[in-house]
């Protein structure tokens, strides 16, 4: 070992990273050293290249894997640890770092050996999990610009390295905007109708910011546009002016001042017109499509506006309800979330915030550790201790097989810091699943996944106590976290969720979701916090009942995401008569049933189009629910009630979507497993739109 890696941990390049050792003042010296070792490599190999696998593919993903551990530590620290120190370095180091994927993507050298390879006599002997890396590598090349030459190629690269930072300082402000905002409650007239959580929390949030003797009882009380604060005050404030106040500033969040993201959205949209129509495409969209499952936007279209016709009667019926239980025609944005809470309580006789106490995490973790056995055959535990966290409440866990050989641990960070980690719910790679040589043998590199969450902290001595929203959002990233941690597939670039086409990544993640409804799923995990007492039956029935209310609603919210994401990327003319919210506006005609107020700016929040990886994609929820709806329908079919048979149907999801990985395409990997293609039915039959068809 170097000197240089002792004094540097984000130059080690394997295994865990040492998170108590890394500072950000280790990211430009490491990140600088790093590239500049891994160019001398890139022209090394371009110049001694064999077009065969053991000579192309493993000596570049090699290379590629000491790039993605050391920048993939930096990227995640960004959006767990943010601090200005780390935002600085980062920001200063991103040109280089995007510059150097630029070169090694749009090697001609790399390219035409790709090519060679597979126009040789060895590409027949090759595994289909090796032909589809072949083939990817071919196609991501040709996207990255391989086949472009003089002013277009340097113009091309130009868009790359201000896009980084475009998105880059995209999710900078919505998370900035986010933590600005604080609302300060003084009076009890202002709490009135909020829950014990919700007071605790705030009273808490009051604490960290100087007021230390704030109380749940006597406040003050301090609200913020984070989730866990956000949305129960909106369901339970009784307080009108104050509803709309935070509904406000939530819907305008990044729209104004220092941190307006709406010339962000404007340059973002620009350029990747310009970049895709470099390329020779159209428009982003059809560049998006070519990793995809579906064949063209108006496949997507079909799907969606199937989809639509169906909610969007469906959520007119459920504002019409609602107007009628208010006993008023007048209801803005702001009262929706309150009176759908209101109509819902008297409706199925429950609160939400009644069930809190039943599920608090420790138990989750318990009730969904023992899902994973029940349908998977395998065995979760604490690792605790046993790998370096970067925050103290973070976890960490192993995986083990029927025969108790460890398969696969994860790391899982559970509680909102608006202060310091972005918003949302997400599952990222650590480590991916790999055949590697080790002092001449060669063995299996096991996977590490990051599941992280935002959910509502401990509060006063209690422990997390979680909505039923907040155990779903759980079961969905541990769905994410399966499939990396359950492939079979031992090359990287086809293990776990690696080549797998965007639009059915969602696929195992909403598959999960389903099992929170199961009668001994729920059983299992809903225990008192403070007696042990098992979730009354009655609230089980009751949570059934409400399992669809008002599903037209969220489908049609979905949708109208989807449809204004798709045509931002399609039709939308950067400098022609609309604005992007003027799309949004149009498009909202027919995908919201309350229209949006003028100075609504959700784009600017859109971190998933504008930041994240869903720009042309956001479709493929609605796409992968599909497919996730009628594969848990294969376990209706077989008799949730039959333990044996639950237990070979999920043996058969475990050896095809989560081990396959990318080594096939999802089509094929699906019909393998359900044997034939998806159909729509089952997710309208789980969403009680079928009658509405």
């Amino acid at each position: 070992m170097t000197a240089t890696v002792i004094d540097n941990p984000l130059l080690i390049g394997q295994g865990l990273p040492p998170f108590e050792k890394i500072k950000s003042e280790h990211v430009i010296s490491a990140m600088t050293e790093l590239l500049s070792e891994l160019d001398k490599e890139l022209t090394n190999l371009e110049n001694n290249i064999t077009p065969t696998w053991t000579g192309l593919v493993e000596p570049l993903t090699r290379l590629e894997e000491r790039l993605n551990w050391s920048w993939g530590i930096v990227a995640h620290l960004m959006s767990v640890k943010n601090s200005p120190e780390l935002r600085q370095a980062y920001e200063t180091i991103q040109p280089q770092v995007v510059q150097f994927y630029t070169k090694l993507s749009q090697s001609q050298a790399l390219y035409q050996a790709f090519k060679t390879l597979k126009e040789s006599d060895t590409w027949s002997s090759l595994e289909p999990a090796q032909q589809r890396i072949v083939e990817a590598s071919i196609r991501d090349a040709e996207l990255s610009g391989v086949g472009l030459e003089g002013e277009k190629k340097e113009r091309f690269n130009a868009i790359q390295l201000e896009m980084a930072e475009l998105t880059t300082n995209f999710s900078n402000h919505v998370l900035d905007a986010t933590k600005a905002y604080k609302l300060k409650l003084t009076q009890k007239e202002e709490i009135a109708g909020l829950p014990e959580s919700l007071l605790s929390l705030a009273a808490q949030t009051a604490r960290t910011l100087g007021e230390e003797n704030a109380t749940p009882q006597e406040g003050p009380w301090v609200i913020t546009l984070d989730y866990p604060s956000y949305i129960p005050f909106m369901k339970y404030s009784e307080n009108r002016e104050l509803r709309e106040k935070i509904y406000k500033a939530s819907i305008s969040r990044a729209s104004s001042g220092e941190l307006d993201n709406n010339p962000l959205i404007i340059r973002i949209l620009e350029l990747r017109k310009e970049q895709a129509q470099l390329l020779g495409y159209e428009n982003y969209a059809e560049v998006s499509l070519v990793r995809k499952m579906a064949a063209s936007v108006e496949d997507i279209e079909k799907l969606l506006e199937e989809l639509r016709k169906v909610s969007y009667e469906s959520a007119k019926q459920d504002l019409a309800n609602l107007k009628t239980f208010a006993k008023t025609d007048d209801l803005a944005p702001w009262d929706i979330a309150y009176y759908a809470e209101k109509q819902r309580e008297a409706k199925f006789n429950f609160t939400a915030e009644e069930l809190r106490p039943y599920f608090p995490l420790p138990r989750v973790l318990d009730g969904l550790f023992g899902l994973a056995k029940r349908i998977f055959g395998v065995t979760i535990t604490s690792a605790d201790g046993e790998a370096p966290i970067w925050q103290e409440d973070v976890r960490y866990f192993q995986i083990a097989d029927e025969t108790g050989e460890v398969i696969a641990h994860f790391y899982l960070d559970s509680y909102s810091r608006p202060a310091e980690k972005r918003g949302g719910a997400w599952m990222n790679d650590c480590i991916g699943r790999a055949k590697i040589k080790v002092d001449n043998r060669v063995v299996t590199r096991l996977p590490v996944a990051y599941l992280i969450c935002n959910q509502t902290p401990p509060v006063d001595g209690k422990p997390s106590l979680m909505t039923f929203d907040e155990v779903n959002t759980l079961y969905h990233e541990f769905g994410h976290g399966l499939q990396h941690m359950l492939t079979k597939v031992d090359y990287p670039g086809a293990a776990g969720i690696n080549n797998v086409e965007w639009d059915a990544v969602e696929l195992p993640s909403q598959f999960m979701e389903n099992w929170c409804y199961d009668r001994p799923t729920l059983f299992n995990m809903a225990k008192h916090y403070e007696t042990g007492e098992t979730l009354p039956e009655h609230y089980y029935l009751k949570l059934l009942a409400a399992r669809n209310y008002m599903s037209g609603t969220a489908m049609l919210r979905q949708l109208h995401f989807s449809l204004v994401d798709l045509e931002l990327h399609s039709r939308y003319q950067p400098g022609g008569n609309e604005t992007p919210n003027q799309v949004r506006q149009r498009i909202a005609k027919t995908t919201t049933v309350i229209p949006p107020l003028p100075e609504d700016a959700f784009l600017c929040s859109f971190s998933h189009i504008f930041a994240g990886g869903y720009a042309s994609g956001y479709y493929s929820y609605k796409w992968a629910e599909v497919l996730s709806a009628d594969a848990f329908s294969a376990f209706e079919e077989a008799g949730l009630d039959d333990e044996k048979a639950v237990l070979t149907v999920g043996h058969r999801f475990r050896d095809t979507v989560l081990a396959l990985g990318g080594s096939q395409h999802p089509m094929e990997v699906f019909k393998e497993f359900r044997g034939r293609e998806p159909s729509t039915e089952p997710l309208l039959r789980h969403n009680g739109l079928l009658q509405a068809v």
